[in-house]
C-alpha cells in the first residue's frame, strides 16, 4: 500500500495533470480517487492548453511538477518501445534548466569535494555558471597553468532530493501497474527502475569522466571529432572538471554557414562518426541533441565537439553483429535475410515463420523505396520494423530501442545541416567497411592470440571435462533397457559414437594444445605439433570400435 506520507505529493501530482486535462492518466491509474470532491473546483486550464495534443499537455504538466520529473520524461522519452511516438516526440523536447543555486554555496562544495581550498585548485573560480539543470550546474575557471577549464557541480542536497522523489516515481509505477489496462505492455515499474538507474549514474560525475575519457580515446586519432579532456587531479564523484571547449550547437545553421563551414560535409561526418561510436567502438553517445553535440567554428575543417557524458549506450557483441547485419540487409533491400537474421538473433520466438515475417518487413520497407533516398528515414523505417517485429513478440533490450533515439537525434542532426542528405549512401560504405574490418581474418588472429592464454589455463582441464561428460552419458544410458533389435542396434550405433567422439575429443586437445604452445613459442621447433598430431591420431585410431 502507497505510503501515507506520500499521499499529499500523489494527490498535487494528480490535480496538476487534471488542470492539463490529462484526465485519462488520473483516472487509469484511480488517482482520482481522494479527489472526488473537489475535482470540480479544481483549477481547470486554459482554452489554448485545453486544445493542445496530449503530448503537449504532458509535456507543460511535467515542466510544472519540476526538474526530476522533466529528468523522468526525458528518460521516458527514449522508450518508444512503450509510449506513444507523439508523445515521445513532445518528452524529447523537455528542456533541463532550473534556476541556478549561489556560486559561493559552489565554492564550498568544490572545496569539501576536493579537499583542499579552491585558491590552491584553480587560479580563478567564476562564481557566475554558465549552465544550470536539475541535477549540477557549470562553472569556467582556470588552472594555475593558464588551461581554462569548467566545472560541474553536483546540487546540494540532490542525492535527498532525488531519493524523495524516487519514492514518489515508485509510488505512480505501483498505481500504475495495479490499475492501468495495458500495465503488462507499459511495464511501469520496469520504466520507473530505468528512470533511477539513469538518476543514479548522473549522481556519479566520476563515472561521467570515465565516459568521457573512453569516448576521448577513441577518437584520439581523429580529426571529425573533439571530446574534453577530463582533468582527474581536479574531479570527484561530485566535482568533474573538463577542459573548456568553444563551438555553437549543431542545430546553429547560420553561424555554421558564416563561419564558411561546408554544412553538407558536417552532416554526413555526423552520420559517419555515429555509425563508427555503435559498430566500430561499441559505445555511442545516448544523448545526441543539438544542444550537447556542437560544431567547432574556429577552424576552417569542420569538425564536431561532443559535451554531457552522463548517458551513453552500448550493445552485448551478439546483438552488435545482428544489428549490424540487419542494417545491411535493409540498405540491400534483403528483406528475407532480415526476417532470418531477427529469428537468429533470438529476438523474437522460434515458431514464428520466416515468410510470414518477410512479408511483414516488405510491407514496412517497400514503401520507402519508392521516394528518393534522400527523403527516406533511416529512423523512421527501423522505428517501423520494431513496431511491426512487435506483433510477433519481438523482444528487444532498452540498449536498442536507446540507440533507436540516437539515431533519430543524428537523423535530425544531419537534416538540419543538409536537407538533401542520403543518410542511406553515407552510412551504407562506412557500415560494410566496420564489417569487414571487425571481422576480418587478422581480427580473429588478433583475438585467437589475445584469448590464448586464456584457453591454456584451461586446456589441461578439457580431457577430464570431456572424460565425465561421456561416463556420465553412458552411465545413463545403461539404465535403459532396449527390447526390440532395432533399439538395440540404434544403442550400438550410440555407442560406437561415443567412443569415435571420445577419441576425437583426446586427438583433437592433443593437437590443439601443441598447436597453442606452438603459436606462442615457434623457436622450439615443428616437432611439437607434429608429434601431438602422431599421438591424437593414435587416440582416434585407438578408439575405433572393433565390432558389436
Amino acid at each position: 500500500m502507497t505510503s501515507l506520507r506520500l499521499a499529499p505529493r500523489l494527490l498535487r501530482v494528480a490535480s496538476v495533470l487534471l488542470r492539463y486535462r490529462l484526465d485519462e492518466l488520473v483516472d487509469a491509474a484511480h488517482l482520482f480517487r481522494p479527489l472526488k470532491l473537489i475535482r470540480r473546483v479544481l483549477p481547470r486550464a486554459r482554452a489554448d492548453v485545453r486544445d493542445l495534443p496530449r503530448g503537449a499537455r504532458l509535456r507543460l504538466a511535467m515542466n510544472e511538477l519540476g526538474p526530476i520529473f522533466v529528468k523522468a520524461g526525458q528518460v521516458l522519452s527514449t522508450r518508444r518501445d512503450l509510449i506513444p511516438e507523439d508523445i515521445a516526440d513532445e518528452l524529447a523536447s523537455l528542456q533541463d534548466q532550473v534556476p541556478p543555486f549561489p556560486g559561493a554555496e559552489a565554492r564550498v562544495l568544490v572545496e569539501a569535494s576536493l579537499g583542499q581550498p579552491i585558491d590552491a585548485v584553480f587560479a580563478h573560480f567564476d562564481e557566475e555558471p554558465l549552465a544550470s539543470a536539475s541535477i549540477a550546474q557549470v562553472h569556467a575557471a582556470q588552472l594555475h597553468d593558464g588551461a581554462s577549464v569548467v566545472v560541474k557541480v553536483l546540487r546540494p542536497g540532490i542525492d535527498k532530493r532525488i531519493r524523495r522523489d524516487v519514492d514518489l516515481l515508485h509510488a505512480l509505477g505501483e498505481l500504475a501497474q495495479r490499475w492501468h489496462p495495458n500495465a503488462d505492455k507499459i511495464r511501469p515499474m520496469d520504466v520507473v527502475a530505468e528512470i533511477e538507474k539513469t538518476l543514479e549514474n548522473e549522481l556519479d560525475l566520476q563515472r561521467e569522466g570515465a565516459n568521457a575519457s573512453l569516448l576521448g580515446r577513441n577518437f584520439a586519432n581523429s580529426s571529425e571529432l573533439k571530446v574534453p579532456a577530463v582533468y582527474w587531479d581536479y574531479s570527484s564523484a561530485r566535482v568533474l572538471t573538463l577542459e573548456r571547449v568553444h563551438g555553437v550547437p549543431a542545430d546553429d545553421v547560420e553561424a555554421i554557414e558564416a563561419a564558411g563551414l561546408d554544412r553538407r560535409a558536417l552532416a554526413a561526418m555526423g552520420v559517419r562518426l555515429f555509425y563508427e561510436q555503435v559498430f566500430r567502438d561499441n559505445f555511442f553517445h545516448a544523448d545526441a541533441h543539438p544542444g550537447n553535440i556542437w560544431v567547432d567554428v574556429s577552424s576552417r575543417e569542420p569538425r564536431f565537439i561532443a559535451l554531457d557524458f552522463g548517458i551513453m549506450g552500448s550493445l552485448p557483441e551478439a546483438d552488435q553483429y545482428w544489428l549490424a547485419e540487419n542494417f545491411i540487409a535493409l540498405f540491400e533491400r534483403d528483406y528475407r535475410r532480415i526476417a532470418e537474421l531477427h529469428l537468429a538473433a533470438g529476438w523474437m520466438p522460434r515458431h514464428v515463420r520466416v515468410d510470414e515475417l518477410e512479408g511483414a518487413v516488405r510491407t514496412v520497407c517497400e514503401p520507402y523505396f519508392t521516394r528518393p533516398l534522400s527523403q527516406i528515414s533511416l529512423a523512421e523505417v527501423v522505428a517501423k520494423l520494431f513496431n511491426t517485429a512487435r506483433r510477433f513478440e519481438l523482444t528487444l533490450q532498452p540498449q536498442l530501442i536507446l540507440l533507436q533515439k540516437t539515431l533519430l537525434n543524428i537523423e535530425g542532426v544531419g537534416r538540419m545541416l543538409d536537407p538533401e542528405i542520403d543518410i542511406w549512401s553515407v552510412a551504407h560504405p562506412v557500415l560494410k567497411r566496420i564489417l569487414r574490418e571487425r571481422y576480418s581474418p587478422r581480427r580473429a588472429l588478433h583475438t585467437l592470440r589475445r584469448r590464448l592464454p586464456e584457453w591454456l589455463h584451461a586446456a589441461p582441464r578439457m580431457p577430464d571435462l570431456a572424460r565425465e561428460l561421456l561416463e556420465q552419458s553412458v552411465a545413463g544410458q545403461t539404465r535403459v533397457h532396449f527390447a526390440s533389435e532395432d533399439l538395440q542396434r540404434l544403442h550400438a550405433e550410440a555407442r560406437r559414437s561415443r567412443r569415435l567422439l571420445a577419441g576425437g575429443l583426446v586427438g583433437a586437445t592433443l593437437v590443439l594444445g601443441a598447436a597453442l604452445v606452438w603459436s606462442l613459442a615457434p623457436q622450439h621447433g615443428p616437432w611439437i605439433p607434429g608429434v601431438a598430431a602422431g599421438l591424437g591420431l593414435l587416440a582416434f585410431v585407438a578408439s575405433w570400435p572393433r565390432g558389436h
